[in-house]
């Protein structure tokens, strides 16, 4: 069983940048490949960025492509997301996710743990 606690968002100016952190419990970290997704109000939950346990593989939406990066810590059970030129349409409630699996996972059904979210609000 893992826990996530997501923090970093927030209201920032269209162009700006923010840090997502995700915090995992437990001490088996490196045994889940991991993803942030976001909900827009009146739209699915769509998959933002995966990454694989060691960090060394990863994978994005096509619409954050070049203008997301996440990245892992495993000493600190910890899943970033660096969100830089944030657009508007950005806005969102960012969830992280943890896979029952080492590879890459990009759909939403691989994942069996979730965050609560976090708020990016993203102003023009």
């Amino acid at each position: 069983q893992v826990q996530l606690v997501e923090s970093g968002g927030g209201l920032v100016q269209a162009g700006g940048s923010l840090r997502l952190s995700c915090a995992a419990s437990g001490r088996t970290f490196n045994s889940y490949a991991m993803g942030w997704f976001r909900q827009a109000p009146g739209k699915e939950r769509e998959f933002v960025a995966a990454i694989n346990w060691s960090g060394g593989s990863t994978s994005y939406a096509d619409s954050v492509k070049g203008q997301f990066t996440i990245s892992r810590d495993n000493a600190k059970n910890t899943v970033y997301l660096q969100m830089n030129s944030l657009k508007p349409e950005d806005t969102a409630v960012y969830y992280c996710a943890a896979a029952i699996s080492r590879g890459l996972v990009i759909g939403p059904i691989g994942y069996g743990y979730w965050g609560q979210g976090t708020q990016v609000t993203v102003s023009s």
